[in-house]
Parts: structure tokens; C-alpha cells; sequence
């Protein structure tokens, strides 16, 4: 059997992940992405198919906190959960179900998650 590579073994880990967690109107999904230039996030309605709320490092709401288009630091990850629970709050979602995308937790995902729980979203 060939051995996995790295992009291969994520993309199982989120296959068995996305098996189990399941976003509702109640409690809708939030996923996280990280590329090697950007860190992505949304809360996802999966019984409709519908994204609810967005937000990453390329977005204009993050450049004005930020002061740079992109980005994948750990503070820049955590200004990302900053506007995404602003827009979440807006759009009255308090409760999540967290989607790690197959990434382990600790980090950048872990940073997020927590800068999330610490700002109201529970999960």
C-alpha cells in the first residue's frame, strides 16, 4: 500500500469527522480552513445547504482590523473569530457545532476555537 500524503491523511481525518457532525438551523456547523496564505471560517446550515456567516484573513472587514490582507498567524486567526462571532451575533447565532476540517486541534484551529468560546459562541 503507498504511503498517504499529509493533504491525504487530512482529507480522510474530515471524511470520518463530517460522518458524525452535522449542522441545524438551531445549531448550525462552524468549519474552519487553513491554506498556506489564509485562514478561512463559516457557519454552515447543512440541513438547507446554506452558508450562514463567513469570514477569513482576505476579507475586507478583516483588513481594516488588521491592517494586512491575509495572514495565518495565530493573531490573525483569532482577529478572524473576532468578526466572525460579530457577524454570527448579528445574525442571532449563539450555539455551534465545530468543524475542525480534518486539522488536528492544537494551534492555529485550537487558537480559534478558543478566541470563539472566550467571545460568547458556545459549542
Amino acid at each position: 500500500m503507498a504511503k498517504l500524503t499529509k493533504h491525504e491523511k487530512r482529507e480522510r481525518r474530515h471524511k470520518r469527522i463530517r460522518k458524525k457532525v452535522f449542522g441545524t438551523q438551531e445549531r448550525p456547523r462552524l468549519c474552519v480552513y487553513r491554506s498556506l496564505n489564509a485562514f478561512y471560517a463559516q457557519v454552515v446550515d447543512d440541513t438547507k445547504g446554506h452558508t450562514l456567516v463567513s469570514a477569513s484573513s482576505i476579507d475586507p472587514e478583516f483588513v481594516e482590523l488588521a491592517g494586512k490582507r491575509g495572514g495565518k498567524s495565530i493573531n490573525d486567526v483569532q482577529k478572524v473569530a473576532e468578526v466572525l462571532v460579530k457577524k454570527a451575533f448579528e445574525k442571532g447565532i449563539k450555539k455551534v457545532v465545530f468543524d475542525r476540517g480534518g486539522f488536528i486541534y492544537h494551534g492555529k484551529i485550537k487558537a480559534f476555537a478558543d478566541k470563539c468560546r472566550e467571545l460568547g459562541l458556545e459549542f
